[in-house]
């Protein structure tokens, strides 16, 4: 870019530290070039050639990202472990084989995570179990395959108790002894 074609008050990618930065140049230096200040850090930057400047931005506003309520984030936890239920129910025929190759990529349908599993099967228990039995019932199940952990009840009890001090009243199980949870009571 030319000295020239810089404006006061315009927004540029600058080079710094080899990165490029948007930058808003608010003034002229004393000693040439120019002063800016970043739109990401909010520093002042000196710029002392045009050299370092790329090309002009427009000045948008960063989107954000949706935040998704309470009451929401249990409505879609409660259609995720309906939906799980109503996979488990299922049972799928087999499916001859004709030749043509399948589609690739998409998801299949029936995997369920540990956690969503322990409150399966929480629910159908009806009273509180420790992390190792949850495990033993839920690889029973058709619902939950044991991965390559090797300690998938230590995992499924951090979990459940991240989910208790993250979502609060909120969380769908609670601690109910020493090493063993339940479901929480929805009043």
């Amino acid at each position: 870019m030319k000295k020239a074609d810089v404006q006061i008050g315009a927004t540029y990618l600058v080079k710094v530290s080899g990165n490029l930065v948007p930058v808003k140049i608010t003034h002229e230096h004393h000693n040439g070039g120019w002063e800016g200040r970043s739109l990401k850090t909010r520093k002042t930057i000196r710029i002392k050639s045009a050299q370092r400047l790329r090309r002009m931005v427009s000045e948008r506003p960063q989107q954000r990202k949706k935040i998704v309520s309470l009451t929401e984030y249990e409505a879609m936890a409660d259609d995720a472990i309906n939906a799980a239920e109503a996979t488990t129910n299922v049972t799928v025929a087999a499916k001859r084989d004709t030749g043509e190759r399948a589609a690739t990529g998409g998801k299949t349908r029936g995997k369920l995570s540990l956690l969503n599993a322990a409150a399966i099967v929480l629910k159908a228990s009806g009273e509180p179990m420790t992390c190792s039995q949850i495990v033993q019932k839920a690889a029973e199940t058709t619902a939950w395959k044991p991965g390559k952990g090797l300690t998938p009840a230590n995992t499924l009890s951090a979990a459940m108790r991240r989910e208790i001090k993250v979502k609060g009243n909120a969380s769908r199980f609670r601690l109910a002894d020493r090493g063993t949870f339940a479901l929480a009571s929805k009043s």
